[in-house]
C-alpha cells in the first residue's frame, strides 16, 4: 500500500510544483524526497500504533491543518524545497500549496468506492504494524489503539 501511495504522492507533487522557481531536475528530486518524507511519516505513525491520526486525516473528517501528519508533511516538504535551492519564504509557500493537494488526493483514494481503489483501505493499516501488533489490536479491541490504551488505564486505575 505504501508504494502505491508514494507513487501517487510523487506524481501529485511533480504536477503541483511544475511551475516553481527550481529547475526540472531539482523539482523532480524534491517531489521524490517529499513523497518519501510523507511515507516515512505515515510509516512511523503506523509503527507507533497511531492509526487514529492517519484515519482522521484520510477519512474525510476533521480539519487537515490541525492534523499532526499534515503539519509534519508540510514541514518536510518545505525543508526539502529549501535544500534544493528555494528561499525559505518560497519553500514555505510552495509546501503550503502542494501538501494539502497531495494529501487530499491520497484521501480520495481511501474514500473511493471504485473497485480499482480497493487496496486503499484504512482498516488494512493495522496489518502494517510490525511484529503482529496489528493483529493483536484488531483481535483485542477491534483495531482501535485508543480503546486499548483506555482499557489499560482502567486496569491500572489511572
Amino acid at each position: 500500500m505504501f508504494e502505491n501511495l508514494k507513487q501517487m504522492a510523487m506524481q501529485q507533487l511533480m504536477s503541483k510544483m511544475a511551475s516553481n522557481a527550481l529547475g526540472a531536475t531539482e523539482t523532480q528530486e524534491a517531489a521524490t524526497e517529499g513523497a518519501n518524507g510523507i511515507m516515512d511519516i505515515l510509516k512511523s505513525k503506523v509503527a507507533g500504533g497511531n492509526i487514529a491520526e492517519i484515519k482522521d486525516l484520510f477519512s474525510g473528517g476533521g480539519d487537515m491543518a490541525s492534523n499532526g501528519i499534515f503539519a509534519a508533511a508540510k514541514a518536510k516538504m518545505a525543508e526539502t524545497l529549501q535544500a534544493k535551492g528555494m528561499s525559505a519564504e518560497e519553500a514555505e509557500a510552495e509546501a503550503g500549496n502542494a501538501t494539502p493537494d497531495v494529501l487530499n488526493s491520497l484521501k480520495d483514494k481511501f474514500l473511493s468506492t471504485d473497485e480499482a481503489d480497493s487496496a486503499f483501505n484504512l482498516d488494512a493499516l493495522t496489518d502494517l504494524i510490525p511484529g503482529g501488533a496489528g493483529d493483536m489490536l484488531k483481535n483485542v479491541v477491534g483495531g482501535n489503539a485508543g480503546d486499548l490504551l483506555s482499557k489499560a488505564k482502567n486496569i491500572f486505575g489511572k
